[in-house]
């Protein structure tokens, strides 16, 4: 009896390591993948290094940048939710990949965005910037508009892709204003920034992150901000007008969002482990710092769901935005 009681009292310190491993979080095993489905130099690739170099200390394992663009971003969403599920692989996608190009792609997308990803949260919002390259005449949006009329498809502007919210804006204002500018879709931003800067290209909308270091170098002009509103947490753009001011009556107000996903059948763990640190430095006042100057806001869900549910209302959004513009890629 005594031995057996003796037993019974070591059962609970015996049990107490493997406990202690069972609810130890998640951490990868190697290097981690954060793919980001654009050209090197856009403002999605920024906004991942962003994320990168504050993840690693607290994964404990490096994180590697893998620019894979092409397709409107979805040759390298697809390497993610084709990617096995073990957290070691995460995709930082956008509102174009995740919500626009189901309805863009249609028979021709290579995943679901819902069914083939595990939400995890946004980490950024914005709207798009209009500029034009310093050395064009036009110094108002009105000044575009009565050029773009006076000679239909004359003037040029290059997208990071069809269907993202750079072209979708620029469709919505040629129809609000009754214009016609010439739509030149790039394998993402840093390429037709790069054509903006050397003059091939007239004019560009794009997220704000990747055209501000032009912007307060003079190479670029900006005209206006795709939101319906002026946009107040970049000092240098507060003078900028906005959609309403422009184009009153047109509705337009363009808001784009960046996210993280892990391929489908991720184990919940892993997802919650990813949350938290992707949340921690999303609400970290280093991030903010870095991030609103260049002209994107932090954001981070709650949860992996409240993601989740977001994501699945804003199909309908985008949805609407596609068929407006006429884009399709069948």
């Amino acid at each position: 009896m005594t031995l057996s009681r003796r037993a019974a009292l070591a059962l609970p310190l015996l049990a107490a390591p493997g406990l202690a491993r069972a609810q130890a979080p998640w951490a990868p095993s190697r290097p981690v993948r954060l793919v980001v489905p654009f050209a090197a130099g856009g403002a999605v690739d920024i906004t991942g290094r962003l994320l990168a170099e504050r993840l690693q200390p607290l994964l404990g394992q490096p994180v590697v940048v893998e620019n894979r663009g092409g397709a409107g971003g979805n040759l390298g969403a697809d390497v993610v939710a084709k990617a096995e599920p073990d957290g070691q692989t995460i995709l930082l996608g956008t509102a174009s990949i995740l919500a626009a190009n189901k309805f863009l792609y249609q028979r021709g997308m290579p995943f679901d965005p819902i069914r083939d990803f595990a939400p995890v949260t946004r980490v950024s919002t914005g709207t798009v910037l209009l500029v034009v390259n310093a050395d064009r005449p036009w110094r108002t949006f009105a000044d575009l508009v009565a050029a773009a009329k006076a000679q239909p498809g004359r003037i040029s502007m290059g997208s990071s892709g069809t269907g993202t919210p750079s072209h979708l804006t620029l469709a919505s204002i040629n129809r609000a204003a009754g214009m016609e500018i010439n739509h030149i879709p790039y394998r993402g931003g840093g390429p037709a920034i790069t054509d903006l800067l050397a003059g091939t290209l007239d004019m560009m909308f794009d997220v704000i992150p990747a055209l501000m270091p032009h912007v307060r170098s003079g190479r670029f002009r900006p005209l206006a901000v795709g939101s319906a509103e002026r946009i107040g947490y970049v000092p240098e753009l507060r003078e900028v007008p906005g959609m309403r001011e422009v184009l009153p009556g047109s509705g337009i107000d363009m808001q784009s969002w960046y996210a993280t996903v892990l391929p489908g059948r991720t184990p919940a763990p892993v997802v919650a482990r990813w949350h938290e640190v992707l949340a921690q430095v999303v609400r970290s006042a280093d991030f903010r710092e870095r991030l609103s100057p260049l002209g994107f806001e932090p954001v981070a869900d709650d949860t992996p769901a409240a993601f989740g549910q977001y994501l699945n209302s804003q199909l309908s959004v985008w949805e609407r935005l596609m068929r407006d513009s006429g884009a399709t890629l069948e």
